[in-house]
């Protein structure tokens, strides 16, 4: 029986038996614009800080990042992204399948994405690599680094990087579970239409976190260093600094065994 995006989206929900906050779920791991637009889907129904949440991030072509969820932004992706942003918004988020192959995803009445995923013969290559491989690798610092060394030349996507630090300071780890290629079937945010699928001009990361210049869908396990006020930026955007918090210090680094 073929799986599709659907199915192995609804099966997606065992967290990561690793040490750290842990989530499970899906994504749209990145889907770039040839207008300089860029959107991403985080839906992870299952994780081991709060509820689980879906957040959607928009980059405008002048680089300005918000992201979208439906639970505080303590709670989902400014958590680990909050300092690179420009803007966050908890509304109404929602990822609903229309059929087996086809997502439509709306945030509040500022964000509306229909698209439909596929397989290509890299995406079969890197899931038949990947059923093949015990969990206990594919929690392994090495093998991480080298499937990501795989995967960005494979699938055609630019740099991947599969561990390393976020912009609030905090390592993080993610193990993409199986693949789909993604195409936009339409997309409006504020009321423009953000036009046909395409690269960048230059690859945008978050961090150590490189974003596909190729859209990707994927189901996966992701974990982070455990939030510490000490040492990481607080979730929400830079703008909202004081002086003294801009200088507050990053992790001093990752476990010795990681990335």
């Amino acid at each position: 029986m073929t799986t599709t995006p659907q199915s192995a989206a609804e099966k997606s929900c065992e967290l990561p038996r690793v040490s750290g906050e842990r989530f499970a779920g899906y994504a749209v791991i990145g889907a770039p614009f040839a207008s300089g637009h860029y959107l991403a889907l985080r839906r992870f129904p299952v994780n081991s800080i709060g509820d689980g949440y879906t957040s959607v991030w928009h980059r405008d072509p002048a680089g300005a990042w918000t992201v979208y969820s439906d639970v505080p932004p303590e709670l989902n992706c400014p958590r680990f992204l909050g300092h690179a942003l420009t803007r966050t918004e908890q509304t109404d988020v929602r990822a609903e399948w229309t059929g087996p192959n086809d997502l439509h995803v709306t945030a509040g009445s500022e964000l509306e994405w229909d698209l439909r995923m596929a397989t290509s013969p890299a995406t079969t290559a890197m899931n038949v690599a990947g059923k093949l491989m015990p969990a206990v690798l594919r929690h392994s610092p090495a093998v991480l680094a080298g499937m990501g060394r795989v995967a960005g030349p494979v699938l055609g996507v630019g740099r991947v990087r599969l561990g390393g630090h976020v912009p609030n300071g905090q390592w993080f780890r993610a193990d993409p579970r199986q693949l789909w290629t993604v195409r936009t079937v339409h997309a409006v945010v504020a009321g423009s239409d953000l036009g046909p699928d395409g690269p960048l001009t230059e690859q945008a990361a978050f961090g150590d976190f490189w974003l596909p210049q190729r859209a990707l869908f994927a189901t996966v396990q992701a974990w982070f260093e455990p939030f510490d006020a000490g040492r990481h930026f607080a979730a929400r955007p830079r703008t909202e600094f004081s002086a003294g918090d801009e200088h507050r210090p990053f992790s001093t680094g990752l476990p010795k065994d990681t990335l």
